[in-house]
């Protein structure tokens, strides 16, 4: 972007600044002797227009909403609308959770987003033994149908976006919304919203699985199959580097282990015999937003550009909307701290202001009060508060890629760039040329297991020499008792669930729930699409665990061998 003659310019005068200005304060010391990102990426002091001399405005940036998208997936981006709004909502009962749906709603939120308790999550019933102590507590209990049908107890779906955050099970409430959708009378070609239902980040990070890799790679395609025909509007995947970053990863790592898993997905719907430009619109990502903001503006924009590249070079995508990488970002739930909590709310608008100026299309704010239990009314609804003050105070969505051209930024999303290349192509070497082996070889040797675990025991290791200074916890520390007002679900919740789970099953039809369960197993037999009989079966009230324990009687429950061994 600059002529050589105007970069000799700019480097002595460079210079003169160095030896003539800097050099007197740097006799007086700096207060770090080196200064770097969370993830321990070293930032030079300052950046001029010899840091981006490569950098081709058309082919690198471009415009928004033009190839390759780094300066943003859409032209006129929050001028136009601002991002989804969306707060984690799911606890104790279907009731409990649909009157938080509706609190957020009357509160202003633009999308719903679904937390599920452990059983759920696991694919197994609350009357599982399993489940014991577990239901309703970190998420919304979820057994057949009829908790669906309250959870969205006069919530139009054909109006709200919904989240879905599950992904062992995602077949199966993926096919009660659909059901749900029958039920309301709403087309299912209006209904909106995302299924997180990335197994292959489960198997690197979260580490909640039944089936094993490649069946569970298998039932995702199913999905994206369906969705293309069934559910447009309806994203069937959101692949997932959240928790990656959670896990403990570098910002890099997230961006390069998120997106070969999501062009793992693209290879084996290519595989299936799907066209590209038919699936590719339909996938959704979700990142992380990290303290180090200009580090994470860096990885969004990045992310963007890469993804475009390798679905135009690899995939042969033609389609515009195949190559725009849409995203939602939440802000980093591993950053928050029990000591001082109210830092929490600082940390979560820097975090949130990093994911609007990277270009997000939806957001979550933690609450304040996370790494403490449930959040209350009151901090879900500072979060909330959060998100609107950026977006109608701030001026934050009033500039398209306000960043874009910054020296630093520009020169810290190349170094990203090609931080999350050089990950690509060592797990498609991995995988003889294929990127979905790669990732699956990955898994079943390690690699993911490996890096993250270096990049997690790194951060400690600076945080505990003081290196990484966290406020509240190695420095500027208080004596304090930690005493908010905290969200607690009832024990009485159990016994309801149970008591629901029971009156469905006394009230269904067994036969009618047999036959379906039935030719659930007959599809898998035949290498069918499981998504019409799953909507069937749950239609007939069939429970999670008795259509997941079909899938698993046929593919087994997976065991990994790094836990085992």
């Amino acid at each position: 972007m600059f002529d050589e003659d105007n970069l000799d310019e700019i480097r002595k005068s460079r210079e003169e600044w160095e030896a003539e200005t800097l050099e007197p304060f740097l006799e007086r010391g700096e207060r770090k002797d080196r200064f770097a990102t969370v993830s321990n990426h070293e930032v030079d002091r300052l950046y001029t227009p010899e840091d981006i001399a490569d950098v081709d405005f058309e082919d690198d940036l471009g415009f928004p909403g033009e190839e390759p998208y780094t300066r943003g997936p859409y032209p006129t981006m929050y001028r136009g609308r601002t991002w989804t709004m969306r707060q984690f909502a799911g606890f104790g009962t279907a009731e409990e959770t649909n009157e938080r749906f509706h609190y957020l709603i009357d509160e202003g939120q633009t999308g719903l987003s679904t937390a599920f308790d452990m059983p759920s999550l696991m694919g197994i019933d609350s009357d599982n033994p399993m489940s014991d102590g577990e239901i309703g507590k970190e998420g919304v209990a979820v057994d057949t149908l009829r908790d669906m049908e309250i959870l969205f107890d006069g919530i139009d779906i054909g109006d709200v976006s919904t989240s879905f955050t599950i992904n062992p099970s995602a077949a199966v409430i993926y096919a009660m919304y659909v059901a749900l959708a029958d039920r309301q009378g709403v087309p299912r070609e209006d209904i909106r919203g995302t299924l997180q239902n990335d197994m292959l980040k489960e198997f690197i990070a979260q580490k909640e699985w039944v089936l094993p890799p490649e069946a569970s790679l298998d039932v995702v395609t199913d999905t994206i199959e369906f969705a293309i025909e069934e559910t447009p509007k309806f994203h069937p995947v959101s692949i997932s580097g959240y928790h990656i970053r959670e896990a403990g990863s570098t910002a890099a790592q997230e961006a390069a282990f998120t997106l070969a898993d999501g062009f793992a997905y693209v290879e084996d719907c290519l595989e299936r015999g799907l066209d590209i430009d038919e699936f590719g619109p339909q996938l959704s990502f979700f990142f992380n937003s990290h303290n180090s903001i200009f580090e994470e503006i860096a990885k969004f924009r990045a992310s963007r550009r890469v993804y475009a590249r390798i679905m135009d070079e690899w995939y042969d995508a033609e389609n515009p909307e195949s190559k725009r990488m849409k995203f939602h970002t939440q802000t980093a739930g591993q950053s928050l701290t029990a000591q001082q909590p109210l830092n929490n709310i600082v940390r979560v608008t820097i975090q949130a202001l990093a994911g609007v100026l990277g270009g997000t299309q939806s957001l979550h704010t933690n609450s304040y009060d996370e790494a403490l239990a449930l959040p209350s009314e009151e901090a879900v609804r500072v979060a909330l508060r959060t998100q609107q003050i950026i977006a109608e105070e701030s001026g934050a969505a009033d500039i398209v890629d306000p960043m874009g051209g910054s020296f630093a930024i520009e020169k810290l999303t190349n170094e990203m760039e090609e931080e999350i290349m050089a990950y690509i192509g060592e797990i498609r070497e991995m995988g003889d040329g294929s990127v979905r082996d790669g990732v699956l070889h990955g898994i079943e040797d390690g690699y993911f297991d490996r890096e993250i675990q270096d990049a997690s025991y790194e951060y400690q290791q600076r945080v505990e020499a003081g290196e990484e200074v966290v406020v509240g916890v190695n420095e500027y520390t208080i004596e304090e008792e930690t005493d908010p007002e905290l969200l607690h679900v009832s024990d009485e919740v159990s016994e309801t669930q149970l008591n629901r789970l029971e009156e469905v099953k006394a009230e269904r039809n067994d036969d009618e729930v047999q036959e379906r369960l039935d030719a659930l197993s007959a599809a898998v037999e035949n290498e069918e699409n499981v998504m019409p009989p799953i909507i069937d079966a749950v239609k007939a009230y069939a429970t999670m665990e008795e259509i997941m324990k079909v899938l698993e009687d046929h593919h087994g429950a997976y065991k990994s061998s790094l836990l085992t061994a």
